[in-house]
């Protein structure tokens, strides 16, 4: 197969998918399909509609325990990206030598499809959605998997595409070892999930880079030259692939930059000059003209015409609880921007808009450091109310740095006091900087309830 040069993994026997969400049940699809005896083992409860497609599929499953002595008998273990590598039971399988993998490693071994994969700290959805809207409308036979839409081990076994745009997280480039892609794009490394990654930068940007193992010469490396982890990372971890840096700070031979008129030139050797000035992108905002810059070179890697980039580029509609506009009342302009889990998306918000502006922040922290959001609290933020639980750090950090930082106890109460603390021509913008774990299943019904809450006042 074109993405896992040789079959690394057992291809028949006992296989046992550890979690029953998107990625381990289309896994597990995949591998029946195959012909392995499949076991699904999920520690919690498995959602109603996942159990439902595990039964159809005839496939054995456990819920709220795992059965240690019977996953300890498997021949392969397919793991949920959520399931840390220091907990006990992946601790135990490694001993015993089986083979511990992610869904997306074990699906590249059965689809000859080019893989365009995307990661980074911030912007992965939003540049993973704008290359597959802009495939897509270049007629490309093209699948979107990962860390969003169906699951790629589903799609594989059930679908036909030629290329797949995957958006990557670290958890998943964690459990990848052999895995190529034809192209590799990271954003940007910023601190985040450092709880995952011993609280040491080292490890979360030697995770990142987990993506170019394994290029070859006929691969693309796609990466943000203004991005101080990324350049510092560039020598440690070397690769053949044809690199093609993106910048808005200096000119490049080869890759992307904007230049004096603040026009995108993108130039992929052997393709055709792409131009297109930033203020006719659909995504405005320094971070989209970055984003879009990648797509881009994407796409002219992929030999996209410049007609259809520009179109794409010009009409691409940003995806929900990413810088979302819900509403205006009263002159307050409403922004979910919920999927802002970490200090960075918060940086890259607060950058997007003007002053004043009114910041919802708060849930479970992650070993965030503040600092960087400073000087634009300072001269944006004119009032933070706190969300969730870690609300103490935010004081700490803010208390000199905006004139109001109140508490609240819902999400309703949140939008609440955000409106009276609002005249017209402000910006109420939920951009947590947290994970939501505390008061919601998700960022999606965290944003879901903003919604709800300013669509009520």
């Amino acid at each position: 197969m074109a993405n896992i040069a040789h079959t690394y993994y057992p291809q028949s026997g006992f296989l046992v998918v550890l979690g029953a969400g998107e990625s381990g049940v289309g896994a597990a699809i995949l591998a029946k399909d195959k012909g392995f005896d499949v076991f699904v083992s999920d520690r919690g409860v498995i959602a109603e509609n996942y159990k439902s497609t595990l039964r159809d599929e005839q496939l054995l499953f456990e819920e709220g325990i795992h059965s240690e002595s019977k996953i300890l008998k498997a021949n392969l273990v397919v793991k949920s990206p959520g399931i840390p590598e220091g907990a006990p039971l992946i601790k135990t399988l490694k001993a015993a030598g089986i083979p511990v993998i992610s869904e997306i490693e074990f699906a590249a071994q059965y689809t000859d499809a080019k893989l365009f994969c995307i990661t980074g700290s911030n912007g992965k959805s939003t540049t993973t959605m704008l290359t597959y809207y802009m495939l897509k409308n270049g007629g490309v036979n093209v699948g979107l998997a990962g860390n969003i839409g169906k699951s790629f081990a589903l799609q594989v076994a059930r679908a036909q595409y030629d290329v797949y745009v995957l958006e990557i997280s670290s958890f998943m480039l964690d459990d990848m070892y052999h895995f190529r892609a034809d192209v590799a794009v990271i954003l940007n490394i910023t601190a985040d999930h450092l709880d995952r990654y011993d609280y040491r930068m080292e490890n979360y940007v030697a995770s990142k880079f987990r993506m170019i193992r394994n290029q070859t010469e006929d691969d693309y490396f796609i990466y943000c030259l203004d991005d101080e982890e990324t350049n510092k990372a560039l020598a440690l971890y070397p690769t053949s692939a044809l690199h093609l840096p993106f910048s808005i700070q200096q000119e490049v031979s080869q890759g992307a930059y904007v230049d004096q008129e603040n026009t995108i030139v993108i130039n992929v050797p052997n393709k055709e000059t792409f131009e297109m000035n930033i203020e006719e992108l659909s995504l405005q905002g320094k971070h989209n003209v970055y984003n879009n810059m990648a797509s881009g070179l994407i796409a002219k890697a992929q030999e996209l015409r410049n007609q259809t980039m520009k179109e794409s580029m010009g009409s691409y509609v940003n995806i929900e609880h990413r810088l979302e506009h819900v509403a205006c009342i009263g002159g307050v302009n409403y922004i979910n921007d919920s999927k802002a889990t970490n200090v960075n998306s918060v940086w890259y918000a607060l950058e997007s808009f003007s002053p004043d502006i009114i910041l919802i922040m708060g849930g479970v922290d992650k070993g965030n450091d503040y600092e960087m959001l400073r000087d634009l609290i300072k001269a944006k933020v004119k009032a933070i109310v706190c969300i969730g639980k870690d609300t103490v750090r935010i004081h700490e950090s803010f208390e000199d740095d905006t004139d109001v930082i109140v508490n609240s106890s819902s999400m309703q109460e949140a939008v609440e006091m955000a409106s009276h603390l609002s005249k017209k021509g402000d910006t109420v913008l939920l951009s947590p900087a947290c994970a939501s774990f505390d008061w919601f299943k998700n960022y999606e019904e965290r944003g879901d309830k903003f919604k709800e809450a300013v669509m009520a006042l």
